[in-house]
């Protein structure tokens, strides 16, 4: 992933909506500096892969006998 920084007057320019979508669309972290110390930093969510389908049962009775 494509890591970009940015200052605050490098983005007044376009709007929060254009600079979310870029961010998705390229994949990339933006940080928007703020100031020396501050500092803001926008990156997409990770895609999940779906929980895989495990073969197999549970028996009957297997509480009384964890807990009996």
């Amino acid at each position: 992933m494509t890591i970009k920084t940015l200052s605050i007057n490098e983005v007044k320019s376009i709007t929060i909506e254009e600079l979310v979508y870029k961010v998705l669309a390229e994949q990339t972290v933006v940080t928007i500096r703020l100031s020396e110390e501050d500092a803001v930093t926008i990156q997409p969510h990770p895609k999940l892969k779906p929980l895989p389908v495990l073969n197999g049962y549970v028996p009957e009775g297997w509480k009384e006998a964890i807990y009996g």
